[in-house]
Order: C-alpha cells, then sequence, then structure tokens
C-alpha cells in the first residue's frame, strides 16, 4: 500500500500518543534500571524538569529527544517507529501492541527483510556491474 499525502502526517493527536507511550516507556526502563530522573536528565544534556514532562507525555519534546533518552537506556525506538508507519499508511495505531516493552517479534521479522532486501539490492548491482564490464571487452 503506497503511503497516503503527507497531510496525513499532520495528525497530532497521532504525534502525542506517540510521545506519551514513548514518555511511559521511558520512564519504566528508568525505573527499571534504577536510574532516577536527574541522572537521565545530566547523562542527555536536558534539565529534571524536562525528563519529568517527557515522561509525562507533555508533547513540547521532540521525537529526536525521544530517540536520545531511548537509545541512552538501551531502549529499542520500534514503539515511535511504528506509529508513524501506521500514520502514514491509514492504519489504526496499535496501542495495545505498543505498551509492550519487548518489540522484538516486530523487529526481527523487519530486520530480516531490510536485510533481504538489501543483499538482493547489492545482487543486482554486481549482476549490473559484470554485463556493464562483459560489453566493453566485446567492443575492443
Amino acid at each position: 500500500m503506497p503511503p497516503q499525502s503527507s497531510s496525513a502526517l499532520d495528525d497530532a493527536e497521532t504525534f502525542a500518543l506517540i510521545k506519551m507511550l514513548s514518555g511511559r516507556r521511558i520512564e519504566q526502563r528508568r525505573r527499571r534500571e534504577g536510574i532516577s530522573q536527574p541522572q537521565l536528565a545530566s547523562a542527555i544534556g536536558r534539565s529534571e524538569r524536562w525528563i519529568r514532562e517527557m515522561e509525562a507525555g507533555i508533547p513540547t519534546a521532540t521525537i529526536e529527544d525521544h530517540i536520545r533518552c531511548a537509545h541512552w537506556l538501551g531502549l529499542s525506538t520500534t514503539h515511535l517507529f511504528i506509529p508513524l508507519l501506521c500514520l502514514e499508511h491509514g492504519i489504526a495505531v496499535p496501542r495495545e501492541l505498543l505498551a509492550n516493552d519487548d518489540l522484538w517479534g516486530i523487529e526481527e521479522p523487519c530486520l530480516d527483510i531490510i536485510v533481504r532486501e538489501q543483499a538482493s539490492a547489492q545482487r543486482r548491482r554486481a549482476a549490473r556491474s559484470i554485463r556493464g564490464r562483459g560489453k566493453g571487452a566485446f567492443e575492443r
């Protein structure tokens, strides 16, 4: 299914949902790892108040801010990108799915597809290169 027009990406409600879910996941991981809000704030160069607001789902934090926190905590960012993909294709955001802490079951097949597609593209480029060299050899 091709993506919808870019106007679908202006859905502020969906972005607010993404940030709220992300803030919860970041808070859960931070607490589970025994990291305080001041420690996380210091590690990523933000204020404790900013961390508190992000974890509360206040939508002023950017997606990049959520990615920075997630990566610092060793948390996958799949929870950010699945809703964006759904939004682009007009599919309802799977809230129950995104509440799961471990999304490896989704990430693994996606990564497998990406690896297969990359290998296929490399084989096509190599085949074109070989065919291109072969034509030049006959013309000499």
